[in-house]
């Protein structure tokens, strides 16, 4: 009964949020209804046992929509995209477009034959949507995102010219930092 009013509220809420995306009239603030949708989204998923699925829907959504946060705040012409703006545009043939594929979709689920269910739900069900999604490559995928990670800090690390070490010296207790540039952070 618990989860039938938990998928209930996250499903309403999921559908308010995004509404919510296109009534704002700030990106920034479409970007985080975007995320409290997508946030409901990944709890329904938690209420079908999917813990895994759902803990990295939850982790992915919240640092794209943080960094898309970040990115508008550098980037935009109006300071963190919270001047109002037209969040809306040739709204006609978006509301047409919107409705003929509803309504394929809708025609799609009446009128397919749905396969009758054989067998019985595994005993594991994370563990068989990942053989699913990844098969025997999962120890590629997990080399490659430690390999992607590395490669981000390396490329952290040789963009920066200068690091702690070279303003305060290699014990860190240097009187005076050794700024190129006098009268900034330091004394």
């Amino acid at each position: 009964m618990l989860n039938d009013i938990l998928a209930w509220a996250l499903g309403l809420f999921a559908v308010a949020a995004g509404v919510m995306v296109f009534r704002f009239d700030s990106m920034a603030r479409a970007t985080f209804a975007l995320l409290a949708a997508l946030l409901c989204v990944a709890g329904e998923v938690l209420l079908l046992g999917l813990e895994y699925l759902g803990v990295v829907i939850i982790l992915m959504m919240t640092v794209e929509m943080a960094v898309m946060a970040v990115f508008m705040v550098m980037f935009m012409m109006n300071p963190a995209g919270l001047m109002p703006m037209a969040m809306l545009h040739n709204t006609r043939a978006a509301a047409v477009l919107c409705a003929a594929l509803f309504a394929l979709l809708a025609a799609g689920i009446l009128t397919a034959d749905w396969p009758a269910a054989t067998g019985r739900p595994p005993a594991d069900p994370t563990f068989e949507l990942g053989m699913s999604l990844m098969g025997p490559q999962m120890l590629t995928m997990m080399t490659l995102g430690t390999a992607l990670f590395a490669t981000i800090v390396a490329t952290v690390v040789l963009a920066t010219r200068r690091g702690r070490y070279d303003r305060w010296g290699d014990d860190l207790r240097a009187e005076r930092p050794d700024d190129p540039v006098r009268g900034g952070v330091g004394r």
